[in-house]
């Protein structure tokens, strides 16, 4: 399946959680992942944010699709994703 996960964490929990979201999937923006996995890594990722993000501080928002295929990405601007822009 082809995922896209984005967030707004408390600054205490968002390395870990950026972290996490690293094993699975590519880092494309500050706060914004995407990538092809399985289901049971899926499942996976979300268990393991689960057990760190706070519900009533954070919010992690997962888009979901069956294939990469019914994907139209369209992109303006230079992205930049260079270590000192990513813990602003």
């Amino acid at each position: 399946m082809f995922v896209i996960a984005t967030y707004d964490i408390n600054r205490k929990r968002v390395t870990k959680v950026m972290k996490v979201c690293r094993k699975y999937l590519c880092h494309i923006q500050r706060s914004v992942f995407e990538g092809v996995i399985t289901d049971k890594m899926f499942r996976m990722l979300q268990g393991e944010i689960a057990g760190i993000i706070q519900e009533h501080e954070d919010h992690v928002i997962f888009y979901t699709l069956r294939s990469e295929n019914y994907v139209d990405k369209i992109e303006a601007g230079e992205a930049d994703l260079s270590s000192a822009s990513l813990f602003m």
